[in-house]
């Protein structure tokens, strides 16, 4: 059986001084499959995008901000992860640039700038904090990660890196 996933963008843009980054507090709908959680921007790449499209538009729309310069960090295959036990494919983006100033809140919730040190700490997807590391890391290459789900639960989480 092909697997055959929804694409996605995940997104964390740094402050200035590369200290903090954007979260999302999904706190803002009562039917969110993601409400109470902190998490990067982002989400499904439309059809006629590629991937740096999509995450340019996924944080021009989320945070209001154009992103000056972005970083692949890496990509995760999330199977079962979706409400309804669907796949999902994420290209990990940091965002060291950016112009404008960001929103204080979107449809999805409030906007906070979280210490890096502190992301730990977040009530947030459980495989959140296996990745996160990398994604701040120093090793400047991406990581190609698989960590299934089930019934909104994390599985396992394995990666490599070229």
């Amino acid at each position: 059986m092909p697997y055959t996933p929804i694409v996605a963008t995940l997104g964390y843009v740094l402050s200035p001084d590369g200290r903090e980054a954007l979260m999302v507090h999904r706190n803002a709908r009562p039917d969110d499959h993601q409400l109470g959680k902190y998490n990067g921007l982002g989400g499904k790449l439309e059809p006629d995008e590629d991937v740096l499209a999509g995450m340019r538009r996924e944080i021009r729309e989320e945070a209001g901000i154009e992103c000056e310069e972005l970083r692949l960090r890496g990509t995760i295959s999330w199977p079962g992860f979706g409400k309804h036990g669907e796949d999902w494919l994420g290209f990990v983006f940091v965002i060291p640039r950016f112009s404008g100033t960001p929103l204080t809140r979107n449809p999805e919730g409030t906007l906070e700038w979280v210490p890096l040190a502190r992301l730990h700490e977040l009530p947030m997807w459980e495989g959140d904090r296996h990745f996160l590391p990398l994604v701040f890391d120093d090793d400047p290459r991406p990581f190609h990660g698989v960590m299934p789900y089930r019934d909104g639960r994390m599985l396992s989480w394995s990666y490599s890196r070229a």
